[in-house]
């Protein structure tokens, strides 16, 4: 069997080739006019991040507290917003002094920690985006017509996945868990997102492992099934904000104006999520209503800017991971975790806001005419479906194991007794039935008719 080049020379090639190509001069740079230019790198499509990208940007609320920040200090501000599709990029821009701050996944985050050291260009965690405290914001998927069900099927099998990504990183720990060698007992293909969506449709992959919104875009598009919930792992992933250590220190008022941006633009979607999902829509061209299936008032992410001591341990459970690829020696987090900045920005509100914990999953629908309604169980959703017939624009359920929200539509049935049960995947809704004697998987059109 061809081996894959190995991973390291894949990113190492990937950064040279980024750190060449770059603009030249400092990101932090003031222009000809002595206008401060600052620099972000987002990833628009990673909309779990939106919060310190797409939607910031939309809603301009750094651009404003910099208006004020100036009108305090003399100075003209600009921003700058660079759109990737992964964080090593944003990692190779920042260590060339290019880009001033950046957000991306857990796993590249300690990458760019890694870098940062290694390059003398040092960077620091300051906020977070998005989480999920069980791991929900990562999905294995195949193609629709696939025999395959288990991760034991994949065995031997082609998987794509963008190696050094947190999808990356829950399909390791998947196989292993599960008694299967990443390295040799699968072949691993090492692609961009929309390359390895690509390789599934065309048959050149058999599954796909990645981060949001691809699993739940590809399954609302009748291209995916999901075929692992990263949330059986139970632990944590998230999202969040890094900055070049000499710019914080240089411009440490702007660093905390992004943040208060960035608090300003987390309660609006918190406080308008459709209005939110529509907007970042608009702005990715992803249909709103996969952006809500992660962003909603009940989606897979939880949006909230503090460092909670639980997202900083498994920060830190996932260094060896990264380390066994050989794509990090070692990272100090504590010492990479630096939540000063964020502090002066929340004030006294931030120590009940480190406390405040993810919401209890619920069922949801999303109707046709923009409002929403939420159930206490999944069975009373599908009652509210099958009576509300074509006004329904999107319908949301809790997997009965995990929490993690999945379209409705897209869920695996479980009838047991008058109960109604969803499952991400059709390996979860197996080991329920194996251990419920009576129960069995029903289609969608079925559980529906039942519930009316």
């Amino acid at each position: 069997m061809n081996r894959a080049i190995p991973a390291t020379v894949v990113l190492a090639t990937a950064l040279t080739a980024t750190l060449v190509t770059g603009c030249g001069g400092d990101a932090n740079a003031g222009d000809d006019d002595g206008t401060v230019t600052v620099t972000v790198g987002y990833q628009s499509k990673t909309i779990n991040t939106v919060t310190a990208g797409t939607l910031l940007r939309e809603l301009g609320y750094f651009e404003q507290e910099l208006k004020a920040r100036g009108a305090e200090d003399g100075t003209t501000y600009r921003v700058r917003w660079q759109d990737y599709a992964t964080g090593a990029p944003i990692t190779a821009q920042m260590t060339a002094d290019k880009i001033d701050i950046g957000s991306m996944g857990d796993f590249p985050l300690l990458i760019n920690a890694a870098r940062g050291e290694q390059l003398d260009r040092p960077t620091r965690l300051v906020s977070v985006t998005g989480y999920n405290p069980r791991g929900g914001l990562n999905t294995i998927v195949t193609a629709p017509g696939s025999k395959l069900r288990t991760l034991n099927d994949l065995r031997g099998k082609k998987v794509s996945t963008s190696v050094g990504s947190a999808a990356d990183g829950t399909l390791v720990r998947a196989l292993e868990r599960a008694g299967i060698d990443p390295e040799k007992d699968v072949r691993k293909l090492n692609q961009q997102p929309s390359v390895g969506a690509s390789a599934l449709r065309s048959g050149s992959a058999d599954a796909l492992s990645q981060f949001v919104a691809w699993p739940g875009l590809l399954a609302h598009q009748g291209r995916a099934r999901a075929l692992y919930d990263g949330a059986a792992l139970n632990l944590p992933t998230f999202h969040g904000v890094t900055v070049r250590e000499r710019f914080a220190e240089e411009r440490p008022a702007v660093l905390e104006a992004f943040l208060r941006a960035q608090i300003r633009a987390t309660e609006h979607l918190r406080a308008e999520p459709v209005a939110a999902a529509e907007s970042v829509a608009r702005a990715t061209g992803l249909p709103a209503e996969v952006v809500y299936l992660y962003n909603g008032a009940h989606g897979i992410a939880t949006f909230d800017p503090t460092l909670k001591p639980a997202l900083v341990d498994a920060l830190k459970k996932d260094v060896p991971v990264l380390a066994s690829a050989g794509l990090v020696r070692d990272v100090d987090v504590d010492a990479f975790v630096d939540d000063r900045y964020l502090k002066r920005a929340y004030g006294p509100a931030y120590t009940r806001a480190l406390a405040a914990g993810a919401p209890t999953p619920r069922a949801e629908v999303w109707f046709k005419d923009g409002t929403t309604r939420s159930f206490a169980s999944p069975a009373a959703l599908l009652g509210a479906v099958a009576a509300a017939g074509d006004t329904v624009r999107a319908a949301y359920v809790p997997d009965t194991t995990t929490g993690t929200s999945w379209f409705a539509d897209k869920a695996v049935w479980v009838a047991d007794g008058t109960k109604r049960l969803p499952f991400v995947t059709a390996s979860a809704a197996d080991a329920y039935t194996a251990g419920h004697p009576g129960a069995r998987t029903v289609p969608y059109d079925q559980a529906l008719r039942g519930a009316s």
